[in-house]
């Protein structure tokens, strides 16, 4: 019985059906969409509530390879001035000398040391935060929520949630022991679109 052509061409569409596959092999690099990610905290207050505040992602860039994550890195700045806690009275304190100090160190700096895969969908991304002069290790469990183009064909967007912690007095801000908590959670939701000139037009502070 003679083979049908579509099934004797098959070895040779192979390669060309699995190419976009391929692609997404390689690492790539991508800049943060500042629009579309926020940064959330929450830290308690003298034990009433536990109020929530937003920050803004200032820059950065994001490498990242949906075959072997650990060949992935990120470097990003988040901006202390932009911290947003519903009351301008509020923000201001919250900016103050005595807790963020914004005006000497205004910005946040994250940079990646490796990035682990715990299974299809999340990770745990290793680094190190300076914050307010200090500059201390800190694990970000994530979760890989999507990779690919937009609607229109646009962009190529990663897209990620992760959560942290961290305690404010490693960074010597421990002002108010009393009425603020030490221990601060964040949640972040993130966008990046790919960007092959992401390193150099979208770099972190040093």
């Amino acid at each position: 019985m003679p083979i049908p052509r579509a099934i004797r061409r098959l070895p040779f569409l192979l390669p060309v059906l699995l190419a976009p596959a391929a692609a997404w092999a390689d690492a790539h690099d991508y800049r943060y969409d500042t629009v579309h990610s926020q940064v959330v905290f929450s830290i308690d207050h003298d034990g009433y509530s536990r109020p929530f505040g937003r920050l803004r992602i200032a820059r950065g860039w994001l490498s990242f390879d949906a075959d072997d994550w650990s060949r992935s890195a990120t470097a990003l700045d988040i901006d202390l001035s932009s911290v947003d806690m519903g009351d301008a009275k509020w923000n201001a304190a919250v900016c103050g000398a005595s807790l963020l100090d914004c005006g000497h160190d205004r910005y946040a700096h994250f940079a990646s040391t490796s990035v682990e895969r715990t299974d299809a969908t999340h990770g745990v991304l290793h680094g190190t935060l300076t914050l307010h002069g200090a500059s201390r290790p800190l694990d970000i469990p994530f979760r890989l929520n999507r990779l690919g183009r937009t609607l229109y064909g646009l962009h190529t967007v990663a897209g990620f949630s992760a959560t942290a912690t961290l305690d404010r007095t490693a960074f010597g801000i421990g002002a108010f022991p009393n009425s603020i908590g030490h221990g601060v959670s964040m949640w972040l939701e993130i966008e990046a679109i790919r960007d092959d000139h992401a390193r150099t037009h979208h770099g972190t502070t040093p």
